[in-house]
């Protein structure tokens, strides 16, 4: 399924845009967040927009607070975290919800075209949530730094679970597979 390149979007600064802005391009949209385990995730993926942007790859970061509250931060503080503490330079888009009544069009776009993230075989980070007492319906966004890959037509090509990190093979190979289309 293509994800509408009509979607409006607010950038971390304000300016408002749309997705079509990214048109041709590779996108891996990710929910993020400033004070949760996987922040560090943040790291690979600025290494990786900064080696494949030349390709026509683009990061696109959008803080949530929806996970237990692990995006408490306005949009110039995420925006002064993520520069100083991992050197983020990958478009940074204001806070939103990904799940719920108030979720953005972006991920019910998101949401419909992919509704099962890749997991690792063990069940990971859906066995982990569920210890401290976090169910995830099927189809919600699983928790922070999930990841979507969207083809250069629009088509989101694949979703993955919030522990799988850019570094994965499985990632990695998604990537470079949708940049050689």
């Amino acid at each position: 399924m293509t994800v509408p390149n009509t979607i409006a979007l607010k950038r971390i600064d304000g300016t408002e845009t749309r997705l079509a802005d990214y048109s041709g391009k590779v996108l891996l949209v990710v929910n993020v967040a400033s004070k949760c385990g996987l922040t560090p995730q943040y790291e690979a993926l600025e290494r990786d927009y900064d080696s494949l942007k030349d390709r026509g790859f683009v990061v696109l970061g959008f803080p949530c607070n929806q996970f237990r509250g692990q995006e408490p931060g306005d949009e110039s503080e995420i925006q002064a975290f993520c520069a100083s503490t991992y050197g983020v330079s990958f478009p940074m888009f204001a806070k939103i919800d990904v799940n719920g009544p108030g979720r953005h069009p972006l991920y019910r776009a998101l949401v419909e075209a992919a509704p099962i993230p890749v997991e690792n075989p063990d069940g990971g980070m859906r066995a982990r949530l569920a210890q401290h007492g976090v169910e995830v319906p099927k189809g919600d966004v699983m928790w922070n730094f999930e990841k979507f890959l969207i083809g250069r037509d629009g088509t989101v090509v694949a979703r993955f679970a919030p522990d799988i990190t850019v570094d994965d093979p499985r990632v990695r190979d998604a990537i470079d597979a949708a940049l050689a289309a």
